[in-house]
């Protein structure tokens, strides 16, 4: 890990942080322990395991409970006021260069506050998927205003950037950050037979790997629904899916009223030591993302793990994966609706090994050369 040349003093406002799972999280944890060792202060909630990550940590961590309260209103009230008290506490011990709001509610309200109040420039990310599931309430309108009002907005992918201009938001305040990822912890030829025969496989079966929430947008029922297919055709397909969520149950019955069963492989969580393994184990990765009632994928973090370890990858084409999956160079992309679209790349990438091959070697090339935490981290600091 190499930090900036220049440490920045910063004021970071999130309510997720490690050891929360997903993929912001790991952004926030990479970039921020580049950016300015203990003179970045992360304000964040107390969550199970937490001091373990805190203990350790290079950035100065402070925790808080923040539940949302049922008789409050908004529910919310209670975590913006406990953010924002936190806030001025440390700013009247430490002094700030910039304020940043990880999402733009709640944080990022807290953090226009704060940087009002400290005369500091105020930095929000938007991750795509915010713009389009928030309705047109209350909630929605405070979320523009936020972006509208910050001096730099991070988005993370150019389906980001177009979807916040078009939503009012002044194109020369965003700036495109795509996430990065750990190329030493990713990486290829890392032993995973284990694995494999932990779920019963032994050399030959081909395995499909999923990784992420149990949601249903992100097309985990297209693979399972694509299964039978694969095993007509001769290939000797299972999945294994790592992530939990409230289509666990939705995705085992479907599995069972299919007769795949004994193919399909729910994870649940795994270790953080096993993840890059189980991205070894697989000989195709796919999330067949679709947008369902606005929800859609702003990016996707999981392919630029696949490719770190040397994985091809399939992507549905929905939101903002085209900026982590480029169809027919480094993966392929395809209607995550359309079943026979999902079950033809992955026959097309389980029966052509010369294929397979190509587009993973060429995408774990792009990633090692454009998507390097460090650069995120450089990025991200001269936004101050």
């Amino acid at each position: 890990m190499k930090p900036v040349p220049h440490p920045s003093r910063l004021l970071v406002i999130s309510e997720l942080f490690l050891p929360t799972k997903g993929g912001t999280t790991v952004w926030y944890d990479a970039v921020y322990s580049r950016l300015g060792g203990k003179g970045v202060h992360i304000v964040t909630a107390d969550v199970p395991g937490a001091a373990a990550i805190d203990r350790d940590h290079r950035n100065s961590i402070h925790r808080i409970g923040l539940k949302r309260v049922w008789w409050l209103k908004p529910e919310s009230l209670g975590m913006y006021l406990k953010m924002l008290g936190k806030s001025l506490q440390l700013a009247l011990r430490h002094r700030f260069d910039a304020v940043h709001g990880a999402r733009s509610l709640p944080e990022g309200l807290v953090a226009w506050v704060m940087a009002r109040l400290l005369r500091k420039p105020l930095v929000v990310y938007c991750h795509g998927e915010e713009l389009t599931t928030w309705g047109r309430g209350r909630k929605y309108r405070a979320m523009l205003w936020v972006y509208r009002h910050a001096d730099a907005n991070i988005a993370n992918s150019e389906y980001t950037v177009e979807a916040m201009v078009r939503l009012g938001v002044r194109r020369e305040t965003i700036t495109l950050i795509y996430p990065g990822v750990d190329t030493e912890r990713f990486r290829p030829n890392l032993p995973c037979d284990d694995l494999k025969q932990s779920v019963g496989l032994q050399a030959e079966p081909r395995l499909i790997l999923s990784v992420g929430r149990l949601v249903r947008r992100k097309g985990f029922d297209q693979v399972i629904r694509a299964l039978p297919g694969l095993v007509k055709q001769g290939i000797d397909a299972h999945y294994a899916l790592i992530g939990i969520g409230e289509d666990w149950d939705y995705l085992t019955g479907l599995a069972a009223e299919l007769g795949v069963s004994e193919r399909l492989h729910l994870l649940g969580h795994v270790s953080p030591e096993d993840l890059p393994r189980w991205y070894n184990a697989c000989d195709v990765f796919i999330m067949a993302n679709r947008e369902i009632n606005g929800d859609t994928e702003g990016f996707g973090m999981v392919f630029l793990e696949a490719a770190a370890c040397g994985k091809v990858a399939v992507a549905g084409k929905a939101g903002g994966t085209g900026a982590a999956v480029i169809d027919g160079e480094t993966g392929l992309r395809v209607d995550g609706d359309s079943l026979h679209a999902v079950a033809s790349a992955l026959a097309g990438v389980l029966s052509d090994k010369p294929l397979a091959e190509q587009l993973a070697r060429a995408a774990r090339e792009r990633v090692e050369s454009a998507f390097s935490w460090d650069s995120v981290a450089e990025k991200t600091s001269a936004l101050v």
